[in-house]
C-alpha cells in the first residue's frame, strides 16, 4: 500500500473527502516524526509503538571491496506491533490459508 492507497482508504472509510485525508494522514506522519526527533516514544495503544534507539558503532566488511570500515553510531527509528495488531494479521493470515 502506497501514500495514496492510504489516503484513498482514509476517505473511504472516514467518508471525507481525499483532500481531507491527505491533511489528515500528514498531520499524523508529521506528528509521529516530531515526536520522535524530540525523542519521545508514540504508543497507539491496539496499533503498536514508535520510538528512537540507539545504534553503537560497529566494524562490518564492504562485500564489493572486501575492506573492513567502521560504522558509526547513530539513532534509528523502529515500530513494535501492538499485540491486537499482531493477532489481527495473525488471524488474517491464517484463514487465507484455509
Amino acid at each position: 500500500m502506497t501514500k495514496t492507497d492510504l489516503i484513498n482508504a482514509v476517505a473511504a472509510k472516514a467518508e471525507i473527502t481525499k483532500k481531507d485525508a491527505d491533511k489528515a494522514v500528514a498531520a499524523v506522519i508529521a506528528s509521529i516524526e516530531e515526536a520522535l526527533v524530540k525523542g519521545e516514544k508514540v504508543q497507539i495503544v491496539g496499533f503498536g509503538t514508535f520510538e528512537v534507539r540507539d545504534r553503537k558503532a560497529k566494524e562490518a566488511i564492504n562485500p564489493a571491496t572486501k575492506q573492513k570500515i567502521k560504522v558509526p553510531a547513530k539513532k534509528a527509528p523502529v515500530f513494535k506491533a501492538g499485540k491486537a495488531l499482531k493477532d489481527a494479521v495473525d488471524t488474517k493470515s491464517k484463514k487465507k490459508k484455509k
